[in-house]
């Protein structure tokens, strides 16, 4: 009986673990008690580190009460796929930035992308080794900038600061926490579970992953420092991977591979279709850890591991547990993604360069991300709303 029971809450859970990264860590439901001891064990292995830096509302303590929790919470969540320790002092780039708004009684929660190549005003900062002296430039480049000639914890946390100033800026929010997803490490979580079994929606071309002649794994694309790529000249002798439309089970490197994909994807919906894969990777892996891991006595254990090691946050001073209980009432069907400019890539060449530049009506989204009346503004723009 206690059994069944679990299962049902469990996908309460693992929702939340979308929107926040660690709450899947705390799947299994169980009363107040029970959840604050899972995620004990659970926080033992996920980085927590100072991100928000000097853009975090001020506090009197270091730590907050839970009833700071009150009213609505917008949380910045940022994917990396190179880990911090790899890149050797050169500067590490945000793969995705989504600001997660959850309402006032924390009912619904709403994941508004910001597409990574949007034109915005990056302020001036010094990381201590690198000084950045403010400009126009893609907003991916924020994170990259704060990080110049760090490694480790200095450049995660100095990139994530640089970006929050820079949103704070572009959209009055300033978040109450946040959340560095490294998509290197939910290789080690597809490592334990096996396999992520998932439907690819449009048939998705690799430019980092392919084939020689031989059958070796190689890359099939020169890509340029600033992340672009002649997409229509593979190497010579080179076979990229390609990810069919249809069912699929990636083992590690194929879902990596996959979910950093927008390059040469067939409906040719660039940023927006990797957010959409990375989301739906996200959903896959929740369904098949609650399928083949969170009910394996041997399997769980390196499941909380794996999932830790692969999330960084910043919980603004309230405890993990505090914001585990205070979310409990986001239910799975309240969970909408947004798409900013409706999902169109509204272009513009600036300097030789292809950049986004954010509509009137996605600014008004942010507005309205301010005042919590985001639903005021979807009831009147409905074509933001993401349907897959």
């Amino acid at each position: 009986m206690g059994s069944s029971k679990r299962r049902r809450r469990t996908p309460r859970w693992a929702i939340a673990t979308i929107t926040f990264g660690l709450l899947l860590l705390v799947g299994g439901g169980g009363g107040a008690i029970a959840l604050r001891e899972t995620v004990a064990v659970a926080s033992a292995s996920v980085g927590q580190e100072t991100l928000l830096g000097s853009a975090a509302e001020p506090t009197e303590g270091t730590t907050k009460k839970n009833a700071d929790l009150d009213g609505a919470q917008n949380l910045l969540l940022v994917g990396i796929d190179q880990r911090p320790t790899e890149t050797h002092g050169e500067p590490l780039r945000s793969d995705s930035i989504i600001l997660l708004h959850i309402n006032k009684d924390h009912s619904s929660g709403y994941l508004i992308s910001l597409p990574r190549d949007s034109y915005v005003n990056i302020p001036a900062y010094d990381n201590g080794k690198q000084r950045w002296g403010g400009g126009k430039d893609k907003i991916n480049a924020a994170f990259a900038y704060g990080t110049r000639g760090l490694e480790g914890n200095d450049a995660l946390k100095h990139g994530f600061e640089l970006l929050t100033i820079t949103v704070k800026q572009l959209t009055g929010i300033t978040p109450d926490a946040g959340a560095i997803i490294d998509f290197q490490g939910f290789r080690d979580v597809v490592n334990v579970l096996g396999r992520v079994c998932m439907y690819v929606d449009t048939t998705t071309k690799s430019i980092h992953l392919g084939k020689d002649k031989n059958g070796n794994t190689t890359k099939p694309f020169n890509i340029h420092s600033d992340g672009t790529v002649n997409k229509n000249h593979p190497l010579p002798g080179v076979t990229p991977n390609t990810y069919t439309k249809g069912n699929h089970c990636f083992n590690p490197s194929q879902a990596l591979d996959f979910v950093r994909q927008r390059d040469l994807l067939d409906d040719g919906s660039f940023d927006y279709g990797r957010q959409r894969h990375q989301q739906q990777f996200f959903k896959a892996i929740v369904n098949q850890a609650l399928k083949d891991g969170l009910d394996s006595p041997t399997k769980l254990p390196k499941l909380l591991t794996a999932f830790g090691k692969a999330m960084t946050v910043d919980t603004g001073g309230v405890p993990l547990a505090d914001w585990a209980l205070s979310m409990r009432s986001l239910k799975p069907d309240r969970l909408v993604t947004i798409k900013t400019n409706e999902g169109k890539f509204n272009s513009d060449k600036i300097n030789g360069r292809d950049v986004e530049l954010l509509s009137a009506d996605s600014m008004d989204l942010l507005k309205a991300v301010k005042k919590d009346q985001i639903d005021n503004f979807l009831i009147s723009h409905p074509k933001f709303v993401a349907t897959s």
